[in-house]
């Protein structure tokens, strides 16, 4: 049997307990040890794995108990202090979202991974799910056309942040799928919102992307609606699809609808739009947790020396979008150039380099190898925790 890599999670609130799970379940992972400063949250979570280590203590889970990898799912003001120490002790490192508070603190993250040889990892949940990756599949084979728009709303009552408002907290599952899907950076972030419940902390936003050659990504987030929404609408110039995340089966539904105006006219009379209206077809995706494959490929990225299909540069490219969202805010909704944004050229990767081709492969194969070492664990798991 191969060396099983060992892994910690620090931050046992909210999404710390999943992460456990998962890595748990895998039988490339050695679950180590859990960090949080609550007592109260590490005996919980002692009494549902007893072979797992707790302790409050963050030194000694970095230097006391030989991790190889760090989990790090905290709140946000504290994933830099958290993942630097962590690179800094040569661990390779998984940063839930998004990945700092600024572009500053990412840079000097990916940095770091980069001189150390090490993989960082950002959470970017919704790009392990089979969901996107159909709809990557679909748009890759052309079937969409080309791109027009894509509109997102991701809407619920709560959960209510006092340190990050409500686009960098939801928004960030959007623009991942945006990104990956898009492909390239946008040219410019409009951003418009209010702050109803807690003062100068909004909690519904519209993000409006704008991408070279006319397509536009339109982000709705909102912690103040009565229903759980989590939507996406892709429209392209031949075909459209509508992604529902809550449907229970058919998430993903592809219409064959589209407009067409004539190539040439002579007069008024013979200009006519034409409305095509086909058939509506919802493709087979497998039901597979997102988390568990996520997990896998982080794995896979440590003993295969890859680079994550969410890497830290791509980390870092998000927050660069949430900065600008933020700087509209502060401007009333005013365009943000973003073109001054981007990555700087010429860097090399923090690992070995891989191609989009080849990192959606990887992520298959990581997809295969959780799936057939899959678990049943009935756990219960409380929805309020503290957070490091």
């Amino acid at each position: 049997m191969a060396k099983q890599i060992k892994v910690g999670v620090v931050g046992c609130g909210y999404w710390g307990p999943n992460l456990v799970r998962n890595f748990r379940s895998l039988p490339d992972c050695d679950m180590k040890m859990m960090c949080d400063l609550s007592e109260k949250r590490l005996s919980h979570l002692r009494s549902l794995y007893p072979e797992v280590e707790g302790s409050s203590d963050y030194s000694h889970m970095l230097n006391g108990v030989g991790l190889d990898a760090v989990i790090i799912a905290t709140a946000v003001k504290s994933h830099f202090p958290l993942a630097k120490a962590s690179l800094l002790a040569g661990k390779h490192t998984f940063i839930e979202k998004p990945m700092a508070s600024s572009s500053e603190e990412c840079e000097e993250l990916v940095e770091i991974a980069r001189k150390k040889g090490l993989v960082l990892m950002t959470g970017h949940t919704f790009l392990y799910s089979p969901a996107v990756r159909k709809i990557k599949e679909i748009i890759a084979k052309g079937d969409l056309g080309e791109i027009r728009y894509i509109s997102a709303r991701r809407l619920n009552l709560g959960l209510f942040q006092k340190d990050i408002n409500v686009a960098w907290d939801l928004a960030p599952h959007d623009i991942s799928i945006i990104q990956h899907i898009i492909g390239e950076q946008p040219a410019t972030v409009n951003c418009r919102g209010c702050a109803h419940i807690t003062p100068g902390v909004e909690d519904v936003t519209t993000m409006c992307l704008s991408y070279p050659g006319g397509r536009t990504a339109i982000i709705q987030s909102s912690w103040l609606d009565p229903r759980k929404v989590r939507e996406m609408t892709i429209v392209g110039s031949n075909r459209m699809i509508v992604y529902d995340d809550v449907a229970p089966l058919e998430k993903i539904r592809v219409f064959d609808a589209r407009v067409e105006r004539p190539p040439h006219y002579d007069t008024f009379a013979e200009f006519h739009y034409a409305y095509h209206y086909g058939d509506v077809y919802a493709p087979y995706i497998k039901q597979e947790e997102p988390l568990k494959t996520e997990c896998q490929h982080f794995l896979d990225c440590i003993k295969n020396s890859t680079t994550p299909l969410s890497d830290g540069r791509q980390g870092l490219e998000l927050v660069r979008i949430l900065e600008a969202s933020s700087e509209s805010l502060r401007r009333g909704g005013a365009e943000v150039d973003f073109t001054n944004q981007s990555s700087r050229s010429g860097e090399k990767p923090m690992t070995q380099a891989i191609d989009a081709k080849s990192r959606s492969a990887a992520v298959e194969s990581a997809k295969k190898r959780s799936c057939s070492t899959s678990r049943k664990l009935k756990i219960k798991i409380g929805m309020n925790g503290s957070k490091l």
